[in-house]
């Protein structure tokens, strides 16, 4: 059986590992390679004085999701908000959008001696965790020192439910390091308690409380100018095999839309150049945000391989279609386009979204596809309903906008476990 003994042990005998793991992730783009000491745990800045709140999220949508809820904690006098990472993604994202008061570091490997450097350095005085990624080390090193920690818009798929029943030895003792976990939904706090957490609460789902992405004005009215009034759709945070699948619908359109111009976001801009290559092999004329080419009549497909421009692109588009969900990822948050006024679609894979895809569906703000024929009839019969395409994005807007005060009881929450007057900044 697992425990965190025997786990801490497999770390320890890994050792000669780390290093190699971080190049090759590194030569993989997957590592900033300025910044490689701080996933050894060897800080990148001093530490500020005063009180220190750490919050870490895995990547882009975790660290997204609570931007509002830093926002708000970074008013409270002599406190200061660290966000961790781990991917190269996030942390080029955030270093635009934390606000005064609050930076970012790259969360160490899950090794007792990282954990134990960043833990020494840091000395936060509470830790939020958000959503699902659970690392025993840091979990419960943070929990030795007696750092106040919780979970914060948990969630728990049912596959990784069923990993973790396995593993009961391991799980009991993290759940146990938390003073409280606020679950996204009803059924995400039922696995939680079923995994033995303790102090388990409903405080709604912070995804739906963010602020809309913001873009660059000049850079959405260069590509405005460019794009002009040719039908468009995006594919928004794309996984592989989405691209190719785009590519073969543009092609299918574009009999009945010559003009069509399709937009692909790839989730991990890295991907660019090859996914470039991949649509070229299909006959399609191409071009790259990151290698600085313009949109022109020819264009076919534009990929936008930079990072932090989510938002720009939703406002180009009035179609959009998740990324992860044409796959057996997942899925991509809906509701950042939603904020936006887009028309949804989703292919059959939304389960990282099931709770906000029951409210889509409720407020009949999203369409759903079963497969890529479906998708180009879809876009096929959504290209030419303008109506249709407008009357779905309001609808996305009223479900995405409601704004139940989540931020506010998590903030509430999060007071309460730095020891501070809870309704102080509420």
């Amino acid at each position: 059986m697992m425990t965190p003994g025997l786990y801490r042990l497999l770390t320890w005998l890994a050792t000669p590992l780390v290093g190699l793991l971080l190049e090759r992730r590194r030569r993989r783009g997957k590592e900033d390679a300025a910044r490689l000491n701080e996933r050894l745990g060897l800080p990148g800045r001093p530490r500020p004085e005063g009180r220190l709140l750490w919050i870490h999220g895995a990547s882009v949508g975790e660290a997204q999701s609570v931007l509002g809820l830093i926002r708000r904690l970074v008013e409270t006098p002599g406190l200061s908000v660290m966000l961790t990472t781990g991917t190269v993604t996030s942390a080029g994202l955030m270093a635009g959008r934390l606000p005064a008061g609050a930076f970012h570091q790259f969360v160490p490997v899950d090794h007792p001696a990282a954990v134990r450097r960043f833990l020494d350095h840091w000395r936060p005085d509470a830790a939020l965790w958000v959503e699902s990624e659970l690392w025993p080390n840091l979990v419960l090193d943070t929990a030795r020192r007696g750092i106040a920690m919780a979970l914060v818009n948990g969630r728990m798929s049912e596959a990784s439910f069923t990993g973790w029943r396995k593993r009961p030895g391991l799980i009991r003792p993290l759940m146990a390091a938390f003073r409280f976990i606020a679950a996204q939904s009803a059924a995400d706090g039922e696995r939680f308690r079923a995994l033995g957490a303790a102090d388990v609460r409903l405080l709604g789902n912070l995804k739906f409380d963010a602020p809309a992405l913001g873009a660059d004005a000049a850079a959405l009215a260069t590509l405005a100018a460019q794009a002009g009034e040719r039908p468009r759709w995006l594919f928004a945070s794309t996984h592989k095999g989405e691209e190719a699948l785009a590519g073969r619908v543009h092609a299918a359109l574009k009999p009945r839309w010559p003009d069509l111009l399709t937009l692909i976001v790839p989730r991990h801009p890295e991907r660019g150049e090859d996914i470039a290559a991949e649509l070229v092999a299909q006959g399609l004329v191409v071009a790259r945000r990151r290698a600085g080419d313009p949109i022109t009549a020819a264009t076919d497909i534009y990929v936008a391989d930079t990072m932090g421009e989510m938002g720009l692109f939703y406002r180009l588009s009035p179609l959009a279609v998740m990324g992860g969900s044409l796959v057996p990822h997942g899925g991509q948050n809906p509701l950042e386009p939603a904020r936006l006024g887009c028309a949804l679609i989703t292919g059959p894979h939304m389960s990282n979204f099931a709770e906000v895809m029951d409210n889509l569906r409720e407020g009949a703000a999203v369409t759903e596809v079963a497969d890529e024929a479906s998708l180009a009839a879809l876009l096929g019969a959504l290209l030419s309903d303008h109506a249709r395409v407008a009357a779905l994005g309001a609808a996305a807007t009223a479900v995405a906008t409601v704004g139940d005060g989540v931020v506010d009881r998590v903030l509430v929450a999060v007071r309460e476990l730095l020891g501070l007057d809870p309704r102080a900044g509420a």
